[in-house]
């Protein structure tokens, strides 16, 4: 697991966006939709930041903001840390681990946003290999 590349983990699974200027309502109503606790911040195709279920919270309720009001730009992490999608998932993890945060953009050559990792990928991945050891332990308790 830790060796597949990124691009094997995300698949072609959709992935978030918003614009800059979106509302924190709007990207929030978004990532309820897409069962996503992060959205990347877009623009001319370019990642310009993330916004994270977490910056929402800390930025905009804790502070009284209104979140009908108030932009995306205003709160946004706009130092993100990316990842190539052909590097292995182990790195991401590590990176994630190290630089404590739980999303990590996914980028192609040109540096355009292609998906996002999140840390619960690996659980995800885990839950499958201990579901196909399962399945095999049936196979074989059959056959003995």
């Amino acid at each position: 697991m830790p060796y597949r590349p990124i691009h094997q983990v995300i698949g072609q699974r959709p992935f978030p966006t918003v614009s800059p200027g979106s509302t924190i309502r709007n990207s929030s109503i978004i990532m309820r939709e897409m069962k996503s606790s992060a959205v990347l911040v877009v623009g001319k195709g370019k990642l310009l930041g993330i916004l994270t279920e977490r910056d929402i919270v800390f930025r905009v309720v804790a502070m009284g903001l209104d979140p009908a009001a108030t932009s995306v730009e205003t709160i946004m992490t706009t130092q993100v840390q990316t990842i190539h999608e052909d590097k292995p998932f182990g790195h991401a993890l590590h990176l994630m681990y190290e630089g404590g945060f739980r999303h990590m953009p996914v980028v192609d050559d040109k540096g355009t946003p292609v998906g996002l990792l999140a840390a619960h990928d690996a659980l995800d991945m885990d839950g499958l290999q201990l579901e196909h050891d399962l399945v095999r332990r049936e196979e074989i308790a059959v056959i003995l």
